[in-house]
């Protein structure tokens, strides 16, 4: 799915529910914000947390050695943020098509072990 396939799909979802009072257009710059608000609280080393859906985080990577695939030869990766995503148990349950009760129990189980 693309950006505009997403802006194609808030829009009719809206015109749906509220009836057409948003233009594709104001849609657009919607979609275009919220992503734009996410890279920047990234961008602050800040976590975001949208609930039933997951958490956007900041995760930081050690220095390590790596090879170039070309050469063979080994070079230093140095130490980094990289952005993450965790999804929720509700999103988690929904992508697998169970309930999350069913998930839940996944989890114990696989604690206890």
């Amino acid at each position: 799915m693309t950006k505009a396939d997403l802006v194609e799909r808030v829009t009719a979802q809206i015109s749906r529910t509220a009836g057409p009072m948003i233009s594709k257009k104001d849609c657009a710059r919607v979609v275009d914000s919220f992503l734009d608000a996410i890279k920047e609280a990234l961008q602050e080393q800040k976590n975001i947390e949208v609930r039933g859906f997951g958490t956007f985080k900041i995760r930081h990577r050690k220095t390590r050695m790596a090879r170039n695939p070309r050469t063979g030869s080994p070079v230093e990766v140095s130490a980094r943020p990289v952005p993450v995503f965790k999804p929720s148990k509700e999103l988690r349950a929904m992508v697998a098509n169970i309930d999350i009760a069913d998930l839940e129990n996944e989890e114990e189980e696989y604690s206890e072990a």
